[in-house]
């Protein structure tokens, strides 16, 4: 799951509604905290002023994710250490809001007096009435269809030189696992003039890279108008219109589908030299009968295929992916086939998650569950595999020159600084520790220099600059 977002400090106009120290809490993945970030901006709105700092607060508002396990006990966490601020006095109200609030909200509301609001994943714009308590404690639709656009407030949580763009929401894959249909709803995308938009206001304010996201990025436009259309917008097409903006550096994709990802887009990612030789692509697994298990709607053999054209049409393109340890029905034989194929494919970034049995899900009722000893030991396994993949690939690049995105100064010493080159995103993968003589001025965050690779570890690199 990803850290937590904080909003900075910040103080804005009185308006005729009493104005109040709020603070934010956001958890789970960078679609969340887009959301977190809308929010922020409608709070700003409203005229109440942001602070860091919990204690300080007369209203806490905490956005939640509820996709697995870990992540749902992480929320569930943060709501009680936040309600201990409320039971001390100086915090008034406790707000609570998506993905948790949208799969639990009866037994939320039930369970957690402390709270006084629950808002699901479609009430991101009523987050100022639940901060002033002029709507219903329990605000949650059973199909959401909230959608933001460029018109909408937003309040950013991270650097200025990075930001998460979402161009869709929802999903309608049938995937055996996953509960986030459920949580989001339908499949439905932002027009492309939209995030074009954003896109060209967040470069003009100082933004370099963008990471798309969405649940499923390349079912983007499959429900806009015209869709059967020649001309129906694509991911493709956005792409090409994304990199027409001039000040962007970067252009990152996120959670694009196995079986939707095209020659085209490939090429795209291959041949526009502002879109990152990067892609993150769940494949989740390898052997095609636990595929069928989950209800991807590939197999092996379309899992390598996929492996294969991206590496021939994006030379030296970075290929992300998550796999699920444990799946009901991995078998001893198909566990080995996904480790061969971890050792064969010599991906770049591979994250592993153990499966976790999700109740509303076609996989929480299967049979041939794996014990949950096997399932920690299995990814144990996989990550140590990856581990020395990923030792290779980086000592293969020592004292070749990359393009790095400054992005501050390393805690570890004045003379470091920390960056990312084009194969690395913001907070899941590595980083690069950028050498700095004591009489040179340090490059500002968001700016790209070249360096080259002098050193390398498991996931992180050493580079001085050269230019």
């Amino acid at each position: 799951m990803g850290p937590r977002a904080h909003a900075s400090l910040a103080r804005f106009p009185e308006q005729k509604r009493q104005s109040m120290n709020v603070h934010f809490v956001s958890l789970g993945c960078p679609k969340n905290r887009v959301d977190t970030e809308v929010m922020l901006g409608h709070t700003e709105e409203a005229g109440h002023r942001l602070v860091t700092a919990p204690e300080t607060a007369e209203v806490i508002v905490v956005n939640t994710c509820g996709f697995i396990g870990e992540a749902k006990q992480e929320s569930i966490d943060a709501i009680l250490e936040m309600a201990r601020h409320k039971q001390a006095g100086t915090c008034k109200r406790l707000v609570v809001a998506g993905c948790l609030s949208q799969r639990y909200p009866k037994e939320l509301a039930a369970e957690m007096p402390e709270v006084d609001q629950f808002l699901g994943t479609d009430e991101v714009g009523a987050i100022a009435k639940a901060i002033s308590g002029t709507i219903e404690r329990l605000s949650v639709v059973d199909t959401p269809a909230y959608l933001y656009d460029d018109a909408a407030p937003r309040r950013r949580s991270q650097a200025p030189h990075s930001a998460y763009v979402k161009i869709a929401e929802g999903c309608d894959r049938p995937c055996a696992f996953c509960i986030i249909p459920k949580l989001r709803g339908p499949q439905r995308s932002r027009a492309p003039e939209s995030v074009v938009r954003e896109a060209r206001d967040l470069a003009a304010g100082g933004t370099r890279e963008i990471c798309l996201v969405a649940q499923d990025l390349t079912t983007y436009g499959t429900d806009l108008p015209g869709a059967d259309s020649a001309s129906a917008p694509r991911l493709a097409t956005l792409l090409r219109q994304l990199a027409a903006v001039d000040q962007l550096g970067w252009i990152r994709l996120h959670y694009a589908y196995p079986t939707a990802c095209t020659d085209e887009l490939l090429d795209v990612i291959g041949g526009e030299p502002r879109v990152a030789k990067y892609l993150d692509v769940p494949i989740q697994h390898v052997d095609s009968g636990v595929l069928k298990a989950m209800r991807r709607g590939y197999g092996e053999r379309q899992v390598r295929d996929l492996v294969a054209r991206f590496r021939q049409r994006v030379p030296n393109g970075t290929f992300r992916t998550t796999f699920i340890a444990g799946h009901p029905g991995e078998t001893e034989a198909a566990f080995q086939s996904l480790c061969d194929f971890v050792r064969e494919a010599d991906l770049d970034h591979v994250g592993i998650f153990n499966f976790s049995r999700e109740e509303g899900t076609v996989s929480g009722m299967l049979p041939k569950r794996v014990p949950q000893k096997e399932i920690d030991a299995r990814r144990r396994e996989l990550l140590r595999i990856q581990r020395e993949v990923s030792k290779k690939k980086l000592r293969a690049m020592r004292d070749r020159t990359l393009r790095v995105l400054v992005e501050g100064q390393s805690d570890e010493s004045e003379y470091l600084l920390m960056g990312r080159h084009e194969g690395q995103a913001p907070e899941i993968d590595g980083q690069v520790y950028l050498s700095l003589s004591p009489e040179a001025v340090a490059p500002a965050a968001g700016t790209f220099v070249d360096a080259r690779v002098t050193h390398s570890a498991e996931y992180d690199l050493a580079a001085e600059i050269v230019n």
